[in-house]
């Protein structure tokens, strides 16, 4: 499978990138812990199929410090003890966000009790918007084919200040 198109070489497709990481960088600078950050775009990023973004977001969790163990785990985290009990609140919303289609309820509220628990209104703004964000980034390089595995840590950090 080859990539079907180079959005970064488009004018469009630049002018999108750029603002769409600028919407991320809100959540990036948030409150939210980088790792809580990295752990659901990755879970979001496996559910989607999306090679680019697992390839991204595995290789920023492990450049900022998460445990090969902890990323291995991520996509059983519920079989796994090595999460905390935030942690778990914030996969579970967005593996429930993600998959909206799958669940006629959406986010259960039984989920959103738990993200209430462990976090403070801006978080759980940042961990809404992440949520969001990671879906559209996975239908925009499950859509043009972009291929993971020559993604490099902070590779784009330039491009989008």
């Amino acid at each position: 499978m080859n990539a079907r198109f180079n959005l970064f070489e488009n004018e469009i497709g630049a002018k999108f990138a750029k603002r769409f990481a600028g919407a991320g960088l809100v959540v990036q600078q948030s409150p939210l812990p980088r790792s809580t950050q990295e752990l659901v775009a990755l879970r979001a990023s496996q559910i989607n199929g999306c090679g680019w973004c697992v390839d991204m977001h595995t290789k920023e969790a492990a450049a900022a410090g998460e445990t090969a163990v902890r990323l291995n785990l991520v996509a059983v985290w519920r079989e796994s003890t090595v999460f905390t009990e935030a942690e778990r609140a914030a996969l579970a919303l967005a593996e429930e966000g993600t998959r909206l289609a799958d669940a006629c309820q959406g986010v259960s509220d039984e989920t959103w009790a738990q993200v209430r628990k462990h976090y403070d209104d801006d978080q759980i703004a940042a961990l809404v918007a992440l949520v969001a964000l990671i879906n559209a980034a996975n239908r925009l390089a499950v859509i043009a084919h972009q291929q993971g595995g020559s993604y490099e840590p902070g590779m784009f950090a330039a491009a989008f200040d």
